[in-house]
């Protein structure tokens, strides 16, 4: 959890230096203008991969070699599964450190456009091109706090968790199914497992994926391009991915637009047509039909209302002297 907070705050403290901007195309040779971020990134990023010495790779590696000592059923398919996900997260995470931080600064005249396009949200879009710096140190300090426990925490708590009493009582762990248990009956020290790292192809997947990333993006970058546009499963690859899967078209589209389609209708035939047309505005415009009816009996001629009580007395004797 150390790592992964380090590595919010530090893309925090890249998108304030770079004034609101958040496209690491737009970035670039920042080491040298970042140093703090730059050094805490990094750290965050070696120990979100898992490499060794760093809190990530105890908690990672733990978890792989528990994976591979499991005797349940799709171990194995797991276990391919997690050391994909080892080459995966290198690659995608040294892609973020090489793009921001390495390579030709590619800001300048971005950052000068940005200017104008957030200049309502800080005072330094009033003063042309904005030349990015390291953050103030309410924003450093925290990452310098947060890269010490990513260093040192796993050592530090390995051998409390696989023999102390962390999470006693609260996870029930099946015999059979007690692979921290196996992990801990050949655990011999940090240092040790440290050492055992190295003879297992997580950390060589790691390493892969970073000089991959390396190679793509910063001494080859047409690749990405040839794989983005003109690999034809790469573009497909790509295709799906600038389409989030699909996932924000079935809500704006599918939940979201039935959602709006629904509230359309009750307007309309129940806020507008039954409520207001029939209710509300229905009950007035009825008052007022029945009220021109009567308007119509009170004419203010006096021969009229003679008229009507000659008629009204004719019909009272009638009643009297017929129906009586």
């Amino acid at each position: 959890a150390f790592f992964k907070a380090l590595l919010f705050l530090a893309a925090g403290s890249v998108i304030i230096a770079m004034h609101h901007e958040q496209d690491m195309r737009r970035m670039g040779g920042l080491w040298r203008r970042l140093p703090i971020t730059y050094v805490t990134c990094l750290i965050g990023a070696l120990a979100l991969i898992g490499f060794p010495g760093f809190s990530g790779f105890f908690s990672k590696d733990a978890l792989i070699e528990a994976v591979a000592e499991s005797h349940l059923p799709g171990a194995g398919i797991a276990y391919v599964a997690v050391l994909s996900g080892v080459f995966i997260t290198a690659f995608y995470t040294f892609r973020l450190i090489f793009m921001v931080f390495h390579g030709p600064e590619r800001f300048t005249a971005a950052v000068g456009h940005d200017d104008e396009t957030h200049g309502h949200h800080d005072d330094h879009g009033h003063h042309g091109a904005h030349v990015p710096h390291e953050s103030p140190w309410v924003v450093t300090l925290p990452l310098v706090l947060l890269a010490i426990p990513s260093i040192f925490i796993g050592a530090m708590t390995m051998e409390p968790i696989l023999f102390g009493d962390f999470f006693r009582g609260v996870i029930t762990v099946a015999h059979s199914h007690d692979v921290l248990g196996e992990l801990a009956a050949h655990f011999h020290g940090p240092l040790a497992f440290v050492v055992h790292g190295f003879q297992g192809p997580a950390v060589y997947l790691a390493l892969a994926g970073v000089v991959s990333a390396g190679y793509v993006y910063l001494f080859n970058p047409g690749v990405a391009e040839f794989f983005a546009n003109r690999f034809i499963p790469g573009r497909l690859a790509n295709w799906v991915l600038q389409r989030k899967y699909g996932f924000d078209a079935l809500y704006i589209q599918g939940f979201a637009g039935m959602g709006r389609a629904l509230g359309r209708l009750f307007w309309e035939r129940g806020d507008m047509d039954l409520i207001d047309g029939r209710l509300v505005n229905g009950t007035a415009q009825r008052i007022v039909a029945w009220a021109a009816k009567g308007r119509a009996l009170q004419s203010g001629y006096l021969y009229h209302y003679a008229f009507a009580m000659l008629i009204g007395l004719t019909l009272l004797l009638g009643w009297m002297l017929f129906i009586r």
